[in-house]
């Protein structure tokens, strides 16, 4: 049931991130990131995850409050292999809703140990299991316990406050999971630092020095898909998990179409964006993302999200649209007008009168 060997490396996998990756997101990028193979099978992501759901709450929650938590865990077909990320410190309820995970017909179970959130520290979970290792191992075999057979593995850093992969590494890879993805900063370094790759590297030496079977990904400050490619090849790196670059870019994963410009490429100092006009390079086989398209993709995603979360806050979607909507003349009065809308239709109207203008 390893799925996980039956990919060909380097494995480019969707990173799991609270209030972005849900459902509707994950069914857009399967959608605008397929394309045919040279054997004729559909590519896209290797692999996607869920956002991370609490596995306390799922074990505590009243009806109401449970029926909320499972929206976390809804998926379709498109979307596999599907990988759920858990959170918990509590063994027996990691192995109970390891055991539903399984009945849900996922694909993979991931451990959360690397959140900097402080109210998911306080419950002894995400970052906060780096301090404890002996819990983590617990941990994880207890998701193997109630997955039987489902692959397990987990996401972490490279230390808490300080690096400390070469004990904390070790300690994980006794428990045999099926992939650790190392986030290439500390918990202390949160986004602030560069990701250091370097440190991947030295995961995938440690790997191979004792001889585990567990595959090392690589995550943090991936801008493309060929900045990917190469950051698993510098590092060696068995698959690489991409974040903040799919904001606004569900063509991410797409081998020929691109956005005519990465947003980390975009000016930081003493340029406003929105006031540029921002022109493709001619690049050959490659095809770009037109702004009408963009704006498309938008309102179809706010659709989705509606229909799919109708328990989430409207707010959600709306973080997405500084993402859509930016290096193109309008793009800021644009943005505030959408922030102003609260359902689909609406948004969808304000697209529409923008672009007949």
């Amino acid at each position: 049931m390893n799925f996980w060997q039956k990919l060909p490396k380097p494995i480019m996998v969707v990173a799991p991130m609270a209030d972005v990756t849900d459902a509707a997101f994950r069914q857009m990028i399967a959608k605008e990131s397929a394309h045919e193979r040279k054997d004729g099978t559909i590519g896209g992501p290797d692999v996607m995850w869920t956002e991370f759901v609490a596995a306390d709450g799922l074990m505590r929650a009243t009806p109401e409050g449970k029926k909320k938590l499972m929206a976390d865990l809804l998926y379709v077909e498109t979307e596999r292999p599907i990988v759920a990320q858990l959170f918990t410190s509590n063994p027996e309820h990691m192995e109970s809703v390891a055991k539903l995970v399984r009945d849900l017909g996922f694909d993979g179970i991931d451990i959360n140990m690397g959140c900097p959130d402080r109210s998911i520290e306080k419950q002894g979970c995400g970052s906060a299991m780096i301090k404890t290792p002996a819990v983590a191992k617990e941990i994880i075999r207890a998701a193997k316990r109630g997955g039987k057979g489902l692959p397990v593995s987990v996401k972490t850093r490279v230390g808490y406050s300080h690096d400390e992969l070469e004990d904390w590494l070790p300690a994980l890879l006794e428990e045999e999971p099926a992939v650790v993805t190392i986030h290439a900063r500390t918990r202390k370094g949160m986004s602030k630092t560069p990701a250091d790759w370097g440190r991947v590297k030295r995961a995938v030496e440690i790997r191979n020095a004792l001889h585990a079977p567990t595959f090392i990904f690589g995550n943090g400050d991936v801008l493309s898909l060929q900045d990917g490619h190469q950051k698993a090849e510098l590092s060696g790196a068995d698959g690489v998990m991409v974040g903040r670059a799919l904001f606004g870019n569900p063509w991410f994963f797409h081998p020929t179409k691109r956005l005519p410009v990465h947003l980390t490429a975009l000016p930081t100092k003493g340029v406003n964006p929105d006031t540029l006009h921002v022109s493709a390079t001619v690049d050959p086989g490659i095809s770009y993302v037109t702004l009408e398209e963009r704006l498309r993709v938008l309102v179809e995603h706010t659709y989705l999200f509606e229909n799919l979360l109708p328990h989430k806050n409207f707010a959600v979607m709306k973080k997405h649209y500084k993402a859509y909507v930016n290096s193109f003349p309008g793009a800021a009065e644009l943005r505030v007008e959408l922030m102003e809308q609260n359902t689909a239709t609406a948004v969808e109207a304000v697209i529409t009168k923008w672009l007949v203008k």
